[in-house]
C-alpha cells in the first residue's frame, strides 16, 4: 500500500515569476518592463495576452492555458515562450495538478541564463540523481540542487521525496512506479521535470542489456571525472549568477547579530611577543618584486631550526593588522575591518593563522595562535600526542620523510 493513501490528479504545467520580480508598465504601452535580480529586461510589441500573463505569473503559478485559450494560435503560444526565454534565470516551473493546492515541486532558476525544457521521458530508459546532487532542507521543505544545475528543485509534496531518493541508484520510471506504488504517468512526469534541470541524468542499457547495465555521460566526461562533489560546489558556490544565495556586499544578519570582531579574542595562555623589523631596513635591503619572481624556485628542505625572529618577521612581513577602520553596514551599524598585507574581499580577513611548532630556537614545542593585531603567538596546546598527529599529517600531507620543523 502506498505511504500517502490519495491519488493526485491529473498533472499540470504552472509558470510563475521568483519573488523578486516585479512588473511594470501601462496598458496602453507597447512594452513591458520585468525587474528582477538579474537586472531590467524589457518586453517589446507586449501583447495582452503576454501582458496578462507576467501580470498573473507575478502573483503566483498559473496554468498558461488558462490565459491562452485553445484558439489561439501556434503563433500566440511561440510569442509567449519567446517572452518566458527572455525571463528564464526567473521563471518558476511547478508541477501541480488540478485538483489544486500547493504543487508537486517547483523548479526555481539559479542563473541568469536558465532554460527549461520539458519533455517526455522514455519510461524504459535508465535514470539517476547526478553524482554532483545533494539534498537540504529549506524553510521546511526538502531541496535537491546540482552544482552543474542552472535550477534547485524545491520538493513540496512526500510522494516526490520518495522518488528523489529512490533514485540514486540507477533505476527506470517503470521500475520506480512498482517499487514505490506510485501511478507511472506520475512518476513520469517527476522525473522528466528533475531530468530537464540537469539533476537527474537520462542513461541508456549498455548493449541492449535490460539486465542493470546502465550508461550515464557524466560518468564517462572527461570534463567532469577529476571533480569531487564537494570542490565543485565550492566552486560554484564562489561565483556570482552560478547559485540562488546572496552575492556581493550583503549583510543579512546586521539587524540581528552584532559583527564579529576585528580579530579573534585574546586565547588564554604563555604570549610570546614576537620580533618586529624595521620597516626602514626592510625597504632598504629587500631585492626588488621582479627579481623574486624571476628567480624563485622550489623551496629546498630547510635544515636547522628556525628561529623566533625568524618566524616573527615572516608573520610581519605576510600576515600583520597595519591599520583598523570603521566601515557600514548600512543605516546605524558600523562595523570594524583592518588592513593586512595580503588580500582579503572587503577587509574582512576571516582566516585565523596557527602554527605547529616542531623545533624553533626562542620557542616552546607546541601549536600557537597568531594575533595580527598585537603580533604575538599564544601557546594554545602542547600535549605530545596532539602534535605528533598534527606533525605526522603535515608529512604526509606534503609527501615528505620527516616531520616539518615548522
Amino acid at each position: 500500500m502506498s505511504i500517502e493513501s490519495d491519488r493526485p490528479a491529473k498533472r499540470i504545467r504552472l509558470w510563475s515569476l521568483s519573488e523578486d520580480a516585479l512588473v511594470e508598465g501601462d496598458p496602453g504601452d507597447d512594452h513591458v518592463v520585468v525587474i528582477t535580480r538579474w537586472g531590467e529586461t524589457k518586453i517589446d510589441d507586449a501583447d495582452g495576452r503576454a501582458r496578462e500573463s507576467l501580470r498573473r505569473m507575478s502573483l503566483g503559478p498559473i496554468s498558461l492555458d488558462n490565459v491562452l485559450e485553445n484558439g489561439d494560435s501556434a503563433r500566440e503560444w511561440e510569442r509567449i515562450n519567446e517572452v518566458l526565454d527572455k525571463l528564464g534565470g526567473s521563471v518558476v516551473h511547478s508541477l501541480g495538478t488540478t485538483s489544486g493546492g500547493a504543487p508537486m515541486l517547483s523548479v526555481v532558476p539559479v542563473a541568469r541564463d536558465a532554460v527549461f525544457r520539458f519533455r517526455p521521458v522514455d519510461p524504459t530508459l535508465p535514470v539517476r540523481l547526478s553524482r554532483f546532487a545533494a539534498l537540504r532542507t529549506s524553510d521546511g521543505e526538502l531541496l535537491v540542487e546540482s552544482p552543474l544545475a542552472r535550477f534547485q528543485v524545491v520538493l513540496h509534496r512526500r510522494m516526490v521525496s520518495r522518488v528523489v531518493v529512490a533514485m540514486c541508484a540507477a533505476t527506470s520510471v517503470v521500475e520506480l512506479a512498482r517499487v514505490l506504488d506510485i501511478e507511472e504517468a506520475v512518476v513520469a512526469d517527476i522525473v522528466g521535470y528533475l531530468v530537464a534541470t540537469g539533476i537527474v541524468l537520462l542513461g541508456r542499457w549498455r548493449e541492449r542489456d535490460p539486465g542493470r547495465v546502465p550508461r550515464f555521460d557524466e560518468d564517462a566526461d572527461p570534463a567532469l571525472i577529476r571533480w569531487s562533489h564537494h570542490d565543485l560546489l565550492f566552486h560554484a558556490r564562489t561565483r556570482m549568477g552560478r547559485h540562488g544565495g546572496l552575492t556581493g556586499v550583503t549583510f543579512p544578519h546586521a539587524e540581528t547579530s552584532p559583527p564579529p570582531s576585528v580579530v579573534k579574542p585574546r586565547r588564554t595562555g604563555r604570549r610570546f611577543p614576537l620580533h618586529r623589523p624595521s620597516s626602514a631596513d626592510l625597504a632598504a635591503n629587500d631585492p626588488p618584486l621582479l627579481e623574486v619572481v624571476e628567480n624563485t624556485r622550489l623551496c629546498q628542505e630547510m635544515r636547522g631550526p628556525v628561529t623566533a625572529a625568524q618566524i616573527g618577521e615572516l608573520l610581519f612581513r605576510a600576515a600583520r593588522v597595519r591599520s583598523v577602520s570603521p566601515a557600514s553596514a548600512g543605516g546605524d551599524h558600523v562595523y570594524e575591518v583592518s588592513d593586512r598585507p595580503y588580500l582579503s574581499i572587503n577587509g574582512l580577513y576571516e582566516l585565523e593563522l596557527y602554527l605547529c611548532v616542531n623545533e624553533a630556537s626562542g620557542l616552546p614545542r607546541g601549536i600557537f595562535h597568531y594575533d595580527p593585531q598585537d603580533h604575538a603567538l599564544t601557546l594554545v596546546r602542547d600535549s605530545e600526542a596532539v602534535m605528533v598527529e598534527v606533525l605526522e599529517n603535515a608529512m604526509i600531507g606534503t609527501g615528505g620523510a620527516q616531520w616539518p620543523l615548522l
